[in-house]
């Protein structure tokens, strides 16, 4: 018998849609086209209710999907009916939020502040300089939820009671502020506060004014942002930077600055359009810039790039209104290889005594976030470091997903679990070998794991036993007895890739990094695989060469240099002029006997280590004082010499760079500058991936190559293979949502660990 009343629509929206204005944006629209309903929040989304006609519904769709808030993404809408007796709506109404499953929505990053915001705080009375201020639009999202689904309970904001005034905004359909669960004012929200010569000073006009005193004299200072601490000092005064350089303790490695507008990156930096659009967006990253103009020495020693960013904070705002510095260096908050600072104790213990100024406020952040950092290579964004502002959006699969835990690799660790059809990645975490970073990496995963309502029941981590993700894994999966799959590391890098491009069908994949543990037991970096998401076949690879002193010999590149020339040359050792004198022949030796007895000596197929080595005989970089210094210094280096390269054989399996390298030494001997080697080397490296890709592409008939690994962060080499590989005609993918580093790690080992257990 059929049933008789009224048919009630039920649109369920998912994607990026909570946390964002979009209740509020559904409202208004429903509002308008005189439709009567209701919207609430669900763990897994957005959903209305509504008696529609079927021309309604369709132009309600139209709208929702064509004029939703600039933040928010839509993956799918749903539909489904329901019918009931009467029509149960006299107008459209926002309803309390439902926790009614274990499926959950995304949850969205942190907003940078927004045009709007900054300019009610110069004209709304109980806002004026407020530096808390934020609306649906922007302001702190993940960095202050604890639960699901988003409201200012579920949140750090539960500790601030809304004034009658933010309590009428937040109710008021037509406000800004509707339903803007961390609305806040002067009266009722967060604050700022310190402790200075021994008085508490909390009133933020005195604090702004003392922080900016202190800049303008050269100080360096911490001040709690969004995602955790930062240290702040003038970019522009050397003595200022290079304390900041005895304050975090690092030796080399560059600072990222923070400019006041576009204008005055441009007075410093290089920027094209795309590098425009990427600093002014919402998510504001750092930008990797060509340097145009130096600043203070110490901001970047021996680069030629700056990390560049814009203020999306309203203390930022404040601080370039009240300076005469176009440029603040703005580097997380904490001592090297410690996680960013986020909680007053946690800045004290590290930073009291050795800043004038700790300005701290009473927000609390539940979920650490350094910021992002990406480059533009070709005209396409790349993250290198996934964190504020795109964490926790999610990717959204392509095969099911749901229960599988990835646990990452050790370096620029990040893990990843699979939720439904989406894989929530986490923040940037960092170097797990450093305790106070494993810590911080447990906490995340448990945090996450608890957020989302994820049960694991499948575990997947890296093939290296001794990786501290992978210790984690064999316990977890001790503990609740559950599978754990081992995958091979750059299997994962190119995985990653294909997995952002929805790429489920073979690919030639080439992979260079530093190290990653391979089949045979030896520390590969230089690879060529045929492959899909299953399974690999390595057909081509770099020749193993001594590693002396095994992890050792990422941080001295001399070594390489060393272990090359012993190894391509034997007895002979072709030193380059000065290399001798400034090693040392004594370590030298020490260095021959150790491979020559083969003590501490594995072996590699590293590309990362072909670039320390290069770069050492070139005279760039003996001893790295951060992770990859060698290679991005001979990157810098290279010159505009386009065409030359040194001879390879492309048909054999293992790629011998003896000619290269006999090639370098002749050319140093006959006085080529080491720009033009730096530039010849590159073209070699660039022209011998295009060419066995060829290769390979009329061996296997595979037509698409996709590219990954931590040696594709070098911009020359990435915007080298993008020109030459489209004059080919050959497709060709480069990551860019995640990252070609180890940060992508988890996902490939998600995205394999799915497709093996896809149907079983």
């Amino acid at each position: 018998m059929k049933k008789t009343g009224v048919v009630i629509s039920v649109l369920t929206i998912q994607g990026l849609v909570q946390g964002v204005g979009f209740r509020p944006f559904i409202y208004r629209i429903a509002s308008e086209m005189g439709i009567s309903g209701e919207v609430d929040n669900r763990n897994n989304g957005v959903c209305i209710r509504a008696a529609l006609t079927a021309l309604q519904r369709e132009q309600l769709i139209g709208r929702i999907r064509r004029e939703h808030p600039v933040v928010a993404s839509i993956h799918r809408i749903s539909v489904s009916e329901i019918v009931m007796k009467e029509n149960p709506y006299t107008d459209f109404r926002i309803t309390p939020s439902r926790s009614d499953s274990d499926e959950v929505t995304q949850v969205a990053p942190d907003i940078a502040v927004c045009p709007e915001c900054l300019r009610d705080r110069k004209a709304q009375p109980h806002r004026l300089q407020y530096p808390f201020i934020n609306c649906t639009l922007c302001g702190p999202r993940f960095s202050i939820i604890c639960d699901l689904p988003y409201d200012r309970r579920q949140t750090t904001m539960s500790a601030f009671p809304m004034c009658s005034e933010c309590r009428k905004e937040y109710t008021t359909v037509s406000d800004r502020r509707f339903h803007a669960e961390p609305v806040a004012c002067n009266h009722c929200g967060p604050s700022y506060y310190t402790l200075y010569n021994r008085e508490t000073l909390t009133d933020y006009p005195e604090l702004l004014a003392l922080s900016s005193r202190l800049l303008g004299e050269g100080e360096v200072i911490a001040a709690k942002g969004i995602g955790g601490y930062h240290l702040v000092c003038d970019a522009t005064n050397e003595q200022a930077v290079a304390r900041l350089r005895e304050i975090k303790q690092r030796d080399g490695k560059p600072f990222a600055v923070m400019f006041r507008n576009p204008e005055q990156v441009r007075q410093f930096a290089w920027l094209n359009e795309v590098e425009e659009e990427c600093l002014l967006s919402w998510r504001r990253p750092i930008v990797l810039l060509k340097q145009r103009r130096p600043l203070a020495a110490s901001v970047n020693p021996g680069m030629q790039t700056l990390g560049c960013m814009l203020p999306y904070m309203p203390i930022h705002e404040d601080w370039f209104e009240r300076l005469d510095t176009p440029v603040l260096v703005m580097t997380s908050g904490n001592l090297s290889d410690c996680p960013i600072a986020i909680t007053p104790g946690e800045a004290e213990r590290q930073l009291a005594g050795k800043v004038p100024l700790l300005l701290h406020h009473n927000r609390d952040i539940h979920n650490r976030v350094d910021d992002s950092v990406l480059q533009v290579c070709g005209g396409q964004p790349c993250l290198m470091r996934r964190s504020r502002g795109y964490v926790p959006e999610p990717f959204f699969a392509d095969m099911p997903v749901e229960g599988i835990l990835a646990f990452g690799a050790e370096k620029v660790n990040t893990f990843a679990l699979g939720k439904g059809e989406t894989i929530l990645q986490s923040q940037y975490i960092g170097d797990l070998k450093n305790w106070e970073t494993y810590q911080f990496y447990t906490e995340s995963l448990e945090r996450f794991r608890h957020l989302f309502r994820f049960r694991p029941s499948r575990l997947v981590c890296d093939l290296h036993p001794d990786y501290l993700s992978s210790r984690e894994a064999e316990r977890l999966s001790s503990d609740l007895h559950l599978p754990l799959l081992h995958v091979q590391h750059h299997h994962a890098h190119a995985a990653a890739c294909m997995l952002e491009y929805g790429l489920d069908e073979p690919v030639i994949a080439l992979v260079l990094d530093g190290t990653g543990l391979g089949d045979d037991g030896k520390a590969w970096g230089g690879e060529i695989f045929l492959c899909d998401r299953r399974s690999y076949k390595r057909l081509s690879h770099l020749e193993y060469v001594p590693l002396p002193g095994g992890d050792k010999a990422s941080t001295e590149p001399w070594r390489m240099a060393v272990a090359c020339l012993w190894h391509y040359f034997g007895e002979e050792l072709p030193f380059p002029s000065g290399f001798v004198q400034r090693i040392g022949e004594a370590k030298i030796q020490m260095l021959l006997k150790m491979m020559e007895k083969g003590i501490n000596t594995p072996y590699t197929s590293s590309a990362g280590r072909l670039f320390d080595a290069v770069a050492s005989l070139l005279g760039v970089c003996d001893v790295s004082t951060h992770q990859a210094e060698a290679p991005v210094k001979l990157e810098q280096l290279a010159s505009d010499e386009h065409q030359s390269r040194y001879s390879v054989l492309i048909e054999e399996e293992v790629i011998s760079m003896r000619p290269v390298l006999k090639g370098i030494l002749e050319d140093l001997n006959a006085g080529v500058s080491a720009g033009d080697l730096s530039a010849r080397f590159h073209n070699t490296l660039s022209w011998l991936l295009l060419e066995k890709a060829k290769l390979y592409r009329l061996q296997t008939g595979v037509e698409k190559v996709v590219i990954s690994g931590g040696c594709f962060q070098n911009k020359r080499l990435t915007e080298q293979l993008q020109r030459m590989f489209a004059k080919e005609n050959i497709p060709l993918y480069v990551p860019g949502r995640i990252p070609c580093n180890d940060g992508g790690i988890a996902v490939g080992q998600l995205a394999i660990a799915a497709s093996l257990y896809e149907g079983k």
